[in-house]
């Protein structure tokens, strides 16, 4: 696999879009309690040998002729978190497969943390969950392109089960993209954003075309790539429209369990130009693109 990465540049129009209207709501400084060399003042404490003279705030001193230090908070960066699907559904599509749109879309974000300075990392899940270390600078986003071209996509999805082991990884408010085929329960779905819902959640389902619109007719049979289960079965004009029906009702319910949670839903084609699904996940408004 190869992971295109010339539209990255392309995403520089976004610039302004991306400070005002994504990364800038969830990124920026976050504060905390620990006490170190940052910009937001806090409070005050006596000072002592060691500390530093410049801290010492003399107006306190010429009205209580005593010394204090003034106290600032510790400025941390956000993160931004990126969780891909990495199991052998992913593997699917011609000629571009899920794994490798999935990874493009993830490439393409932790791009726009980069040029905002902030913190990603980037994480897959199949059987079990893979977290690389954070990422930061362009040397970095580069290797990260190199760990995602070397993955073949295998295994069972363990979706539920791989974000409740994550969530130990997030330690502050952050940006949680999380990219999938999601063809599974949607409940999962729904017991994982409420286990996040103090953090910005981004859900973007990546399906092949041929997923989208049942191109098979006649005499077929389908595998099934995680469990390798056989089934024969006649696809004909009803089957190709029931199908079509209950995709459709699976997608709006992933989109209604994100509206429940506030999060923002994105339902992509692999023949969609990855710069045109930005678009869309930029955009003001939740997007089913079909």
């Amino acid at each position: 696999m190869a992971i295109d990465i010339s539209f990255l540049r392309q995403l520089d129009r976004f610039d302004v879009v991306l400070k005002k209207r994504v990364l800038a709501q969830y990124s920026g400084l976050h504060q905390s309690k620990n006490y170190g060399t940052g910009l937001v003042f806090y409070d005050y404490r006596s000072y002592v040998p060691g500390d530093d003279f410049r801290n010492i705030d003399w107006k306190v001193y010429g009205r209580t002729h005593n010394y204090f230090v003034r106290r600032f908070e510790e400025e941390r960066n956000a993160r931004l978190h990126i969780v891909i699907d990495s199991s052998a559904s992913m593997d699917y599509g011609s000629p571009t497969k899920k794994f490798e749109y999935a990874a493009m879309i993830g490439i393409g974000f932790c791009y726009m943390a980069l040029r905002n300075n902030e913190s990603f990392e980037v994480s897959t899940f199949s059987d079990q969950l893979n977290i690389f270390r954070a990422k930061k600078g362009m040397n970095k986003l580069m290797s990260t392109v190199d760990i995602l071209n070397k993955i073949k996509p295998k295994g069972r999805s363990k979706f539920k089960e791989s974000m409740e082991q994550y969530k130990s990884a997030i330690k502050t408010k952050s940006l949680v993209v999380l990219i999938s085929d999601f063809l599974f329960d949607p409940e999962e779905l729904k017991e994982t954003l409420y286990r996040y819902k103090r953090s910005e959640v981004i859900v973007i389902q990546v399906l092949d075309v041929n997923e989208r619109e049942l191109m098979s007719d006649g005499d077929v049979v389908l595998i099934d790539s995680e469990t390798s289960d056989r089934l024969r079965t006649y696809v004909s004009n009803r089957l190709i429209e029931n199908y079509s029906s209950k995709l459709l009702e699976h997608i709006y319910k992933l989109k209604d369990i994100c509206e429940m949670f506030n999060a923002k839903f994105v339902s992509a084609s692999t023949a969609t130009p990855v710069f045109d699904t930005f678009y869309n996940v930029l955009g003001k408004a939740d997007k089913i693109i079909i």
